[in-house]
């Protein structure tokens, strides 16, 4: 990771506090960058929210929580020098008043300030409005906007222009975790750091690419966030199209966050639509019902406690989705996610064309075509299937597929892989925009995904169900079938 010499100290401030996010994911990564000394030793975490707490409660449900979520021996004496730098605001998010107890708390000092808004979407303006009214906003402050950004392209202005109000588009932050993963970032070296990949990455040499997000989890509680959501604006609209994005855009001039973003918002613009009269031949949604995972019966999505017995809301979708531009012109980008698969398990696959012609009959009468496997989670590394001969004094020239094998966990036993919250806290302190999404992706994704949501709508369909712990509707094996394609399992 990088060093902290230029990094200035910051005042790094939580709205929402005591909330899910900043339990499991956001006071644990500001422990482990604070651990190995990323994060300057003047700063300060100052811990926002509606509950009345003491600063010795706050501090003991941060060390409660760094404790729970962090998987490593935890450091005693780091941890309390940590804690020492921990304050507590209560704070009426909608009261601007109330932010004067903030600025009293902030007062003094030229530290960076760094808004994490971990809070509703719908109160990022509230919250912008009173940090403005209490001159609490410098040119060199940052604000991070958690997802969702809205539930469709119109809600997405509404709270982009609310938080613009008050900060700049160099100081906005929009994170989408997924581009914090190790391999998600490893995609930019693979494939513009290996001229192996870098010449043959295109319709002259790719046959289709899969991109598979699965979850084994069901709701978890959140029935009224996920099903006013549903699985395509929680996981297509942000996290997949990202890593799309990453995979299908031209080469940056450079490593800079305009020069990125401005290719990967090229690749978002020049998705073919999905309409109404395309839908049912590029999309496929569904709905767990009753099943069984690990052995265990899990119940169906209707049958969640709290759950609208009427609700149509899809856990799973698998699109056909098709990029109008010269490098990938009739190469199919096929993605697929879902809720209560058999698997929590994340992977891109790059399916090269085949062989022209095979002379190796006699071992293989239909030589497979090469495979690159980018495996996002849980075992993150990148997997190669190729052909080689099988050795020995009676093969002539057998061959058979075999895979060169880099597993991060194995290629580096001695260096942590980093959960992507370290790494978006790290660059946010560091003020690099690299790792986080421009207005214009966020709003042009939202106008592809609209457009898929509003012709489901005119059918008036029912998602297709399937039994939890199967890997989705029936119809999905058929979406990719059509084409003389399966899906990998």
């Amino acid at each position: 990771m990088n060093n902290i010499e230029s990094q200035s100290a910051s005042e790094i401030v939580i709205f929402g506090a005591v909330g899910d996010l900043s339990r499991r994911k956001l006071l644990p990564a500001l422990y482990q960058l604070d651990l190995v000394g990323l994060v300057n030793k003047d700063s300060r975490i100052v811990g926002v929210a509606r509950q009345d707490m003491s600063e010795k409660d706050f501090k003991a449900f941060v060390e409660e929580n760094i404790r729970n979520f962090v998987k490593e021996a935890i450091d005693d004496e780091k941890l309390a020098s940590f804690l020492d730098r921990v304050i507590y605001q209560k704070l009426d998010f909608k009261e601007t008043d109330s932010y004067k107890n903030l600025a009293a708390t902030l007062k003094g000092g030229n530290k960076t300030r760094v808004y994490y808004f971990s809070t509703p979407p719908a109160i990022y303006g509230d919250i912008g409005e009173g940090l403005h009214q209490a001159k609490l906003i410098h040119a060199g402050d940052r604000v991070v906007m958690e997802k969702p950004i809205g539930h469709c392209l119109e809600s997405s202005k509404v709270i982009n222009d609310h938080v613009s109000k008050y900060f700049k588009e160099n100081q906005i932050y929009r994170i989408d975790h997924y581009l914090g993963k190790e391999t998600v970032l490893n995609l930019l070296a693979l494939r513009f750091a290996n001229s192996l990949f870098t010449t043959n990455w295109d319709r002259n040499c790719i046959d289709h690419v899969q991109i598979t997000v699965a979850e084994s989890v069901g709701i978890e509680g959140r029935w009224g966030f996920y099903d006013e959501a549903g699985q395509m604006r929680d996981m297509v609209q942000n996290h997949l199209l990202q890593v799309l994005s990453l995979l299908a855009m031209e080469p940056p001039a450079d490593l800079s966050a305009d020069s990125i973003r401005d290719e990967k918002l090229k690749v978002i613009k020049a998705l073919v639509p999905i309409t109404r009269q395309n839908i049912h031949e590029k999309t496929v949604r569904g709905q767990y019902s009753d099943g069984f995972l690990d052995g265990s019966p899990v119940p169906g999505y209707l049958n969640e406690e709290g759950a609208n017995q009427e609700s149509t809301t899809e856990t799973f979708v698998a699109i056909k989705a098709e990029i109008d531009n010269w490098r990938w012109s009739g190469v199919p980008f096929y993605l697929r996610t879902g809720k209560r698969m058999p698997a929590k398990h994340s992977e891109i696959v790059i399916h090269f064309k085949k062989q022209p012609h095979n002379i190796f009959k006699d071992s293989y009468s239909d030589l497979p075509a090469n495979k690159l496997t980018i495996r996002l989670q849980p075992d993150e590394g990148v997997e190669l299937q190729v052909m080689n001969k099988i050795p020995g004094l009676l093969s002539q020239m057998d061959v058979q597929e075999n895979a060169l094998d880099l597993s991060f966990s194995e290629t580096y036993k001695d260096e942590r892989v980093a959960d992507a919250y370290e790494r978006l806290f790290l660059e946010i302190l560091n003020g690099n925009q690299s790792l986080f999404v421009r207005r214009d992706e966020v709003e042009a994704a939202w106008v592809w995904a609209d457009s898929i949501i509003d012709a489901w709508a005119s059918t008036n369909d029912k998602p297709k169900p399937y039994a939890a712990g199967s890997w989705g509707p029936v119809a999905s094996i058929s979406l990719i079938a059509r084409d003389d394609r399966q899906w990998v399992e």
